[in-house]
């Protein structure tokens, strides 16, 4: 699974290609790490239950967002399938963007490459604290999803740069939790083509529904899924998603909600999430499109 690759004299171990399916860690897929925006979001997250308290501070760049976790998904399939296969494993990966691109549906343009830096910056500046442990041992204070994170590049003889690698470290919290833990899920292969809601909602339905229906309230998952806008901005994102049947693998509905003097209470609004039976395979003919993209869930 492994190849060598040569950059300017130095010799080094490549990760990639990822030959297995993706795959996340447990805890990132049931709480709200990554902020639901495609653009900068510049203020701080938090998350706090009885049980549970995430804070999130943004670095130079904002914070991670839901499409930033896609390197990190990338990452922690790369230490799955090495910890499967009986490898020793480090915190450092060397890897292609183009094996990142390839396996997350994204065209190597140069649009996708500045991208890529600019994710691996968040990743590295966003400032994450939590009581939730990993491997079997808490964590005060602050850290970041990648201490360290290199694009390594040679040069042609014109002078222009070409990437060769991407060069990461992957941060303690989450290298422990991989490492011993081993809670690890796989995702589905549409996955990828989901909005920044839907994402969210496929990891809750991933890591909380197993073979029977689970239900949740209306404003619980709107604070699981990290959606920053109203309750009844909310209901009306989730309302569409519903219609579309747009989570793969699971049926989504939403409870007809009391009302008093007709008016609707949204508060009384239950989500039942369930696992769609499982379907033949698709023939390779048919044309599976896109999901439509629902809401960002954070105003810019």
């Amino acid at each position: 699974m492994t190849a060598r690759s040569t950059n300017q004299g130095e010799l080094f171990m490549l990760d990639s290609p990822l030959l297995t399916e993706v795959r996340g860690e447990q805890s990132l897929m049931a709480y709200p790490f990554f902020a639901l925006s495609k653009s900068a979001w510049k203020r701080p997250l938090v998350y706090k239950t009885e049980t549970v308290s995430i804070e999130i501070g943004p670095g130079p760049r904002g914070v991670a967002t839901i499409y930033d976790k896609e390197v990190l998904l990338y990452i922690a399939s790369l230490m799955a399938a090495k910890l499967d296969a009986g490898e020793d494993v480090t915190q450092d990966f060397y890897f292609t963007a183009y094996d990142l691109f390839r396996v997350t549906g994204v065209n190597g343009s140069a649009r996708s490459y500045s991208r890529l830096s600019d994710a691996l910056e968040r990743l590295q500046g966003t400032q994450i604290k939590t009581d939730i442990e990993a491997g079997g041992e808490g964590q005060a204070g602050f850290f970041s999803w990648l201490s360290e994170a290199q694009l390594k590049y040679t040069k042609t003889k014109s002078g222009d740069k070409r990437l060769k690698a991407v060069r990461v470290r992957l941060c303690d919290w989450l290298y422990r939790a991989i490492l011993r833990d081993r809670r690890v899920l796989d995702y589905s292969p549409f996955y990828f083509q989901l909005g920044p809601v839907e994402r969210r909602l496929y990891e809750v339905a991933r890591s909380t529904c197993k073979d029977e229906p689970v239900q949740i309230g209306l404003d619980d998952l709107r604070l699981q899924l990290g959606y920053q806008n109203s309750l009844k901005h909310f209901r009306h994102a989730m309302r569409g998603i519903a219609d579309q049947n747009a989570i793969p693998d699971y049926h989504i509905t939403m409870s007809d909600p009391a009302t008093s003097g007709g008016r609707v209470s949204i508060a009384a609004i239950v989500v039942t999430i369930a696992p769609k039976p499982m379907l033949p395979p698709t023939s390779p003919e048919t044309d599976l499109g896109t999901v439509p993209e629902a809401d960002l869930g954070n105003e810019a």
